[in-house]
């Protein structure tokens, strides 16, 4: 019999509701039949059945919220042993004293890509006041600083008093009467920094928003960052889309300038692979990847999303600007695929959308650079006739991982780019 786990479906899902089931138990399976349909914080999956089999037992109703590493479904073989179905409840409290007594093992058999900081907590028991010591594993502790629990207050229903993930979630699910401070009308309750208790207000992260958080803070914990920042003259590039535009809207497209500077990213990456690369801290390799998927960073209303072009080195400027208003589309739809955010090896971001003149972009773990563009704007300049004229100007960043990638070929890396910027026609001939 095979405890089928939620997987780690990768770019920090940690877990997803269950929006609709494809199979029931007794039912007949084969190896890549739906079992499932999950909705993530990124996008709705359907998940494959690792085996041909027997559906033994489906855990979950539609709309509960399971983690990776939960137990979801059974397969085996009905027929080998009749009468031996494993009840449902029995299974789900063995998995969940498995999880939270290895504290974290269960992830790292499911080949999680995350990498948790060591913690104390799971050695050291904490003393509550009235000296009752509470038991409790990191795992169960991380939860309820999510959620906001104080886990002096739970009771703990496994081992010696242990408290667990499920008593986590029960106490902040339970109604509570919270005791409001009786306050003196002319005096506000002040914190004790000084600052006016009554005029803070604490807000919650999304889902995506904790997902958000967590890539980025392993992404500065894990690579160290180093950047380049320069400004191109685009005034070229600026009237020949004036001149295409017309022609490629009659092709069902928009062209925009993200389109000229993915492809001028892909063009460049061909001739500076370092920058296409992830680094291996395990074995101490540098990974040079020899195709070329450019996430491009879409705001959304519940946060950012990075959608992934694939192959975009083969695709000339129409295309590409195809791809770009599809995906930023579907991202804004939350209509994304699992596969059209996975699998980048560059990332491009535009903060000259939402008004910004420039930024200091942060890396997509575990890439090795990404480049960020800010608004277009006229400036004067002095032409080699010492002349003053009018360009249009792009500032343009570059962060990259310092571990293996320096100054010098992030210099060369971007004038590279400036070249194909600067003269758009070589996007066509290249």
């Amino acid at each position: 019999m095979l405890e089928f786990r939620f997987p780690d479906i990768g770019e920090g899902i940690a877990e997803g509701v269950i929006l609709k089931w494809f199979v029931q138990e007794g039912q007949e399976v084969k190896e890549g039949d739906s079992l499932f349909l999950v909705e993530t914080d990124k996008v709705n999956a359907e998940i494959p059945a690792p085996k041909t089999g027997t559906v033994l037992a489906t855990f979950g109703n539609v709309g509960d919220t399971i983690n990776v590493g939960d137990v979801v479904v059974t397969i085996g073989d009905a027929s080998a042993s009749p009468g031996a179905e494993t009840p449902k409840e029995p299974v789900k409290r063995q998995t969940e004293a498995v999880e939270e007594e290895n504290a974290g093992v269960v992830g790292a058999l499911e080949v999680s890509s995350q990498v948790l900081e060591t913690s104390s907590e799971g050695i050291k028991q904490a003393t509550v006041s009235n000296g009752r010591k509470v038991l409790a594993t990191p795992v169960a502790r991380h939860l309820a600083k999510e959620l906001g629990v104080d886990i002096n207050l739970v009771t703990g229903s496994g081992p010696a008093g242990r408290v667990m993930k499920e008593d986590i979630r029960n106490f902040a699910d339970a109604p509570r009467v919270e005791q409001k401070p009786v306050l003196t009308p002319m005096a506000p309750v002040a914190a004790k920094n000084g600052a006016p208790g009554l005029l803070e207000e604490r807000v919650p992260l999304t889902t995506l928003g904790k997902t958000v958080a967590r890539n980025m803070s392993l992404s500065k914990q894990e690579i160290p960052h180093a950047a380049v920042m320069d400004e191109f003259d685009v005034t070229e590039l600026v009237n020949f889309r004036q001149e295409t535009k017309e022609l490629v809207e009659k092709q069902g497209a928009k062209l925009t300038y993200m389109a000229f500077i993915i492809k001028a990213i892909a063009l460049a990456l061909q001739e500076f692979p370092l920058f296409n690369a992830s680094f291996s801290a395990e074995t101490q390799e540098i990974v040079l990847k020899k195709y070329y998927n450019i996430g491009i960073a879409v705001d959304t209303p519940e946060g950012l999303l990075v959608p992934v072009i694939k192959n975009a080195n083969h695709l000339g400027l129409i295309s590409l600007a195809q791809q770009v208003q599809t995906l930023a589309e579907k991202a804004r739809e939350r209509t994304l695929s699992l596969d059209e955010i996975q699998g980048g090896t560059f990332t491009l971001t535009n903060y000259g959308a939402v008004g910004a003149l420039s930024g200091l972009p942060v890396i997509k773990h575990p890439e090795a650079a990404i480049l960020g563009i800010g608004s277009i704007t006229k400036k004067p300049v002095v032409d080699e006739g010492d002349a003053i004229v009018i360009r249009h100007i792009l500032p343009v960043t570059l962060s990259f991982d310092h571990r293996f990638i320096d100054g010098g070929n992030a210099g060369r890396f971007m004038q590279r780019l400036r070249g194909y910027l600067e003269e758009p026609r070589l996007l066509l001939l290249s």
